[in-house]
């Protein structure tokens, strides 16, 4: 495998204002104004990007899912939360999950999970990436980043590093329909020749969106974009 997760990236209308309320919530220093560092725990940064248009309606492919150590540390992760500008968000559930649904200051939902869940035990502070997608989706990033399955079971996957942390999930059906480009993106450092590697993506379903500024940009079979930086489109 020649290719490896670097950065998550987050469409923001104030993306100061974002990068810090998130540096508050993971207890991470940024890098710089809008740039949150990985941890040995996660492996990739949070990069936050100027986007003038609001989040369009409706609920994102992706969002956080946060670990507690226990109940007191949930209840103050939502109430720290809440006092930076997030508020509640109803997606319909029913209220005894046990999980808190919240929306950050710019409407991007999160869960903060409680501290007996099992699935997400051992993992890190942003113990899951969440997202919306049938299993041949997990089956793609699996191959894609050379982590392997620790989920596959009733048309929901999910995939891990090999050296643990934060894990991937794909929800299975049903699946929204995708009416706009996704506001949180994947970015990938080629490590292999990045020509070769563009060639083995789209031999596995990825498809060529666009190729300009720092990277060429591609999305999954189920249309996700994301980013292969610093490379240019094979020719």
């Amino acid at each position: 495998m020649g290719i490896r997760l670097e950065a998550l990236e987050f469409d923001a209308n104030d993306p100061e204002r974002l990068a810090a309320f998130w540096a508050a919530i993971l207890g991470r220093e940024p890098s710089s104004t809008t740039r949150l560092p990985g941890l040995v725990d996660t492996d990739f940064e949070v990069r936050f990007v100027p986007e003038r248009q609001p989040k369009p309606a409706g609920r994102h492919r992706m969002h956080f899912d946060l670990t507690s150590a226990s109940d007191e540390e949930q209840a103050a992760t939502v109430r720290r939360a809440l006092e930076l500008g997030a508020s509640h968000l109803d997606v319909g559930q029913r209220g005894d999950e046990g999980h808190v649904v919240l929306a950050d200051p710019e409407g991007n939902e999160f869960c903060v999970i409680e501290s007996s869940s099992r699935f997400l035990a051992n993992t890190a502070r942003i113990g899951g990436i969440a997202g919306e997608g049938m299993p041949e989706v997990g089956y793609f990033w699996s191959e894609v980043l050379g982590w392997p399955l620790v989920w596959d079971q009733d048309e929901e996957t999910a995939i891990q590093s090999p050296r643990g942390g934060v894990k991937i999930t794909w929800g299975g059906p049903p699946i929204p329909a995708k009416l706009h480009r996704n506001r949180l993106r994947w970015v990938l450092r080629a490590t292999a020749p990045a020509g070769e590697e563009i060639h083995r993506l789209q031999e596995m379903g990825a498809t060529i969106v666009r190729a300009e500024g720092q990277g060429v940009e591609l999305a999954d079979p189920e249309g996700n974009e994301f980013t292969i930086a610093d490379v240019e489109a094979p020719q």
